[in-house]
């Protein structure tokens, strides 16, 4: 942001001083924990009781499949811009996602009074945004929208700031307001006003949590496949205008998250900042994140996967501009773990032979290695599938973090392709990082694995 730590230190205090909010300390050492929905859960506005276990994974592989051509076609674009090359649809720098493909919630306080927000939780987006009053040609939302006008603490953005040409895109309006436009891959669009607004959240810990002076993104405007229960989106990625690099050195610049398996979706997952986020412990393993653009997405370097000790050389899909490293993605928000295609025939190859049960076809139609494990009885082997980073970070695959059920008494390796192209780009999915607590250091450019039970923390 334009100002420095010290002057934003200094308004902290005479804030607090002057409102005696209850907020968390801060200080080195300080943190906190937030409660994360999954979509399917009990506990989300979305959570269809008549759905099945089967048509819940098909939908998170539509979804998984649309994420992937997101996190290529904006690698793309961001490449094009760095090049100077001409860019088709500008104005929509970040196109081609659908709104409703997330996988979690998260809900938060906006304003004096604070209103709550029930809005998506993204690692793979940054702007902060609510729909406000008034809202016009706008999806239809179940909650109040967010009242600006009725918030003692709401200011908007002036354009032709430091805080303004964050945005990828933006313009001036006719009240010299920072606007922004922010296209999706369907056509649906936000439109509003970049603005400052206290955020607040329950923390676990049953301390609320308030913090002054955040960047948010006012929406007056929107249409398009958005859900009536989807209230706005909180994005957590690694540009300047996240939640994350926005607290910055209030939360030594970490985060983690600690995901259970998708048979305890009901269970609270944790979302960790501070010294809350910290990863420790014996079998803690540390890979380096990847610089690469855009910086909203976190870059890994997986070097190979290895299936019962026979090892499988993954490849550099997108090497151009120099970039010989971070071919892979890790995103909470993509359900399944997607390779390149030459990778995953070599993976299932290897799986196959590994793994003495009848092979069937898969009932939902998504992947191509299924097994029948009808008549196994506990007498299953599973073969050790690892997950080979930098840094000798070896991340070992449990059969819930590599298989799922998509019908009675059939499992299916839970990896697809994520094309066949050189501008494919691989993803470590959420199934993949379940029963991990796995913490992001931004400032030493690190991610952290550690294996836990998720549905215990």
């Amino acid at each position: 942001m334009a100002y420095s730590f010290y002057s934003f230190a200094i308004s902290l205090f005479i804030f607090l001083f002057a409102t005696h909010l209850p907020i968390l300390a801060w200080c080195s050492g300080s943190g906190f924990s937030v409660e994360l929905i999954h979509r399917d859960s009990p506990k989300s506005p979305l959570y269809d009781p008549d759905s099945t276990h089967s048509s819940r994974i098909r939908a998170a592989a539509e979804r998984s499949r649309s994420r992937a051509i997101y996190f290529r076609n904006a690698i793309h674009k961001a490449r094009l811009s760095s090049s100077a090359l001409p860019m088709d649809d500008a104005n929509n720098f970040y196109s081609d996602i659908t709104p409703s493909n997330f996988e979690y919630l998260m809900s938060f306080y906006l304003g004096t009074p604070a209103k709550k927000v029930l809005a998506i939780a993204d690692t793979g987006s940054d702007l902060i945004w609510v729909q406000c009053v008034p809202c016009k040609e706008c999806y239809n939302q179940s909650a109040p929208l967010f009242d600006p006008q009725s918030s003692s603490t709401y200011k908007t953005i002036p354009c032709n700031t430091d805080s303004c040409s964050l945005l990828p895109q933006s313009s001036c309006g006719s009240s010299s307001h920072c606007d922004y436009q922010y296209g999706y891959g369907d056509k649906s669009i936000v439109e509003g006003y970049l603005s400052t607004e206290i955020i607040g959240f329950d923390s676990n810990g049953g301390r609320p949590i308030q913090i002054p002076t955040i960047l948010f993104g006012c929406t007056h405007q929107s249409n398009g496949t958005f859900d009536k229960n989807e209230a706005g989106l909180v994005g957590l990625g690694g540009g300047k205008l996240s939640l994350i690099r926005q607290l910055g050195s209030t939360i030594g610049n970490k985060f983690s998250y600690c995901l259970p398996s998708l048979d305890k979706t009901s269970t609270t997952s944790q979302l960790n900042f501070g010294s809350n986020a910290v990863v420790s412990g014996d079998n803690a393993i540390t890979t380096p994140l990847i610089s690469r653009s855009p910086d909203t997405f976190y870059f890994l370097s997986l070097e190979h996967i290895s299936v019962d000790g026979k090892t499988i050389i993954v490849g550099n899909p997108m090497p151009e501009n120099g970039f010989s490293q971070g071919n892979t993605i890790i995103d909470s928000g993509t359900t399944l773990t997607l390779i390149n295609d030459n990778t995953l025939q070599s993976v299932e190859s290897s799986v196959r032979s590994s793994i003495s049960l009848p092979q069937v076809n898969d009932p939902i139609g998504v992947f191509n290695l299924c097994f029948d494990v009808s008549k196994t009885g506990t007498s299953i082997h599973f073969p050790e599938i690892i997950f080979q980073f930098s840094g000798g970070a070896s991340v070992v695959l449990q059969p819930p973090n590599a298989f799922v059920e998509t019908g009675q008494d059939i499992l299916c390796l839970a990896m697809v392709s994520s094309g066949a192209t050189a501008d494919s780009i691989n993803i470590f999915g959420n199934i993949a990082q379940q029963n991990f607590h796995i913490g992001y250091d931004l400032t030493n450019m690190q991610l952290t694995f550690a294996p836990t039970n998720c549905a215990i923390q």
